[in-house]
């Protein structure tokens, strides 16, 4: 019996129509079509194994596993030059591994001499009252040790009663939930939160 004929009586995996097509990686699931493949691949991904081909035919070329997309949030820049906070977007790096956490990277360098920033996480508002949602606040070691000019943009905001003045730039970006695994956008609602912080800070 040929063996190409036999091939034809296996169902496509998502349709069950007779198909002589098959998965190139581990050539043990059927599909009538590339686009059937490609619809049913997250699912397949995860019992897909590849094995050396033992015949070149009638294979369908597995999609390659998904890159991690860069993910925009807006968040908001008190830049130490300018009166008021304002809101810019930031690019996050998913993670590449899972060594590496579940929440992504925020890319906020570019905005920090040097490139230097450090960060700590708001979990309380105003009277003590716990954030729904923390705030990541970003700020540049370097020019609170060098004594930079004064941040023109949070002294407004604390009408210059901050027991500490802030120097350089600071972003702030919001959590978009109390376990931090991502971000979602920042506004003018995070603001009583953040002027309550900059005022308490020693």
């Amino acid at each position: 019996m040929n063996p190409s004929i036999s091939l034809i009586n296996h169902p496509c995996t998502l349709c069950c129509k007779a198909t002589s097509m098959w998965c190139s990686r581990c050539q043990n699931a059927w599909y009538c079509s590339p686009e059937h493949l490609h619809s049913d691949w997250p699912r397949h991904r995860r019992e897909c194994v590849p094995v050396t081909p033992s015949q070149q035919y009638n294979l369908i070329a597995t999609p390659p596993p998904a890159q991690p997309q860069i993910i925009t949030v807006s968040a908001i820049l008190f830049a130490p030059d300018e009166d008021r906070p304002r809101i810019i977007t930031v690019n996050c790096q998913p993670p590449q591994t899972p060594s590496q956490g579940i929440c992504p990277a925020p890319l906020v360098q570019e905005h920090f001499p040097g490139g230097q920033a450090n960060s700590v996480v708001l979990t309380q508002g105003l009277n003590g009252e716990p954030l729904r949602f923390p705030l990541h606040l970003w700020y540049s070691p370097v020019a609170l040790a060098s004594a930079s000019p004064i941040n023109r943009a949070i002294y407004r905001i604390t009408s210059g009663a901050a027991a500490k003045p802030w120097c350089g730039p600071v972003i702030v970006l919001k959590f978009n939930g109390s376990r931090r695994q991502g971000y979602s956008d920042a506004g003018s609602n995070d603001l009583p939160a953040l002027s309550a912080y900059f005022l308490a800070y020693k």
